[in-house]
């Protein structure tokens, strides 16, 4: 069955979309997205990724085309088509299709930028057997741009990173800058060490997750000390253990950083019981 997705204001059958090869996205990752996961049917998070969007748009001048209820609707429509109970929503924009190349920003005034959405089944979504087991990571050169916290379709280094990790036989990378831990790949980095989590502050150098601000609240809730700060893989390798947080994945245990095992080589308490509440509460919230 074909999926049915979303292109400016229009529900197509998926090999129906049709995007310009002007498009900027397409020639200079002109664009930006998010991407919410899908639990019984329902949107985990939603303003959360409404709200950042809106951050991304404002920080390189593009005009959000659409309000928060007309997001909603469109994304409860694709649910509904797609018969979607566990998986994910892409959501693009970029700043649309002048008609030709140019490094100079179109006009937005006569030229609309490009809205793109579609689903991923993923049933298992919140049952995925990493989570059971814990992930390995390996450390790499963060070599990306200075405004990592846009949420852009700039994404080459990053697909560069997940590859060099699986040739090196591990799950994902983390990425490291002046000696210190930025973040994930895809996703937000953090240890424990004690009562603590550590995590590394919000800045220009990395996303502000939409699932790190939900389970840093939750952790403070539950009375965990969260400590914001970057940490080095060295100190990463004498933690008690790891995790990392993002809007597929939730929370995952890391049990291995450069091939030096966490703990005993299995998922720590606090990653599992983090991932217990932040489950538990986005199902709750879910719309």
């Amino acid at each position: 069955m074909t999926r049915t997705v979303y292109l400016n204001g229009d529900f197509l059958p998926e090999d129906e979309a049709k995007v310009s090869i002007f498009d900027r996205a397409f020639l200079m990752a002109d664009g930006v997205y998010e991407v919410t996961s899908v639990l019984g049917g329902k949107l985990i998070d939603f303003d959360g990724h409404v709200t950042r969007l809106q951050r991304s748009l404002d920080e390189l001048e593009m005009v959000n085309p659409l309000s928060r209820d007309e997001w909603l609707e469109i994304h409860r429509k694709l649910v509904e088509i797609n018969g979607i109970d566990e998986g994910m929503i892409y959501l693009q924009v970029s700043r649309g299709a002048p008609g030709d190349r140019d490094f100079v920003w179109p006009d937005p005034a006569t030229c609309p930028p490009t809205v793109v959405l579609f689903t991923q089944n993923k049933p298992g979504l919140a049952d995925s057997p990493a989570a059971k087991k814990g992930i390995s990571v390996i450390s790499i050169p963060d070599i990306r741009w200075g405004r990592r916290d846009i949420k852009t379709t700039q994404l080459l280094y990053p697909s560069m990173g997940k590859m060099l990790a699986k040739k090196a036989g591990a799950d994902d990378a983390w990425l490291v800058e002046d000696g210190l831990v930025t973040e994930g790949t895809s996703n937000n980095a953090y240890i424990v060490k004690g009562n603590q989590i550590i995590t590394r502050q919000l800045s220009n150098d990395i996303l502000h997750g939409i699932t790190r601000a939900a389970v840093l609240k939750f952790a403070r809730e539950a009375q965990m000390e969260v400590v914001e700060r970057p940490f080095t893989i060295e100190e990463a390798q004498q933690a008690d253990e790891a995790f990392v947080t993002s809007a597929s994945t939730f929370v995952m245990p890391v049990v291995s950083v450069d091939g030096a095992a966490l703990g005993d080589g299995t998922p720590g308490h606090v990653a599992a019981r983090m991932r217990e509440i932040y489950l538990d509460e986005m199902r709750k919230a879910a719309i």
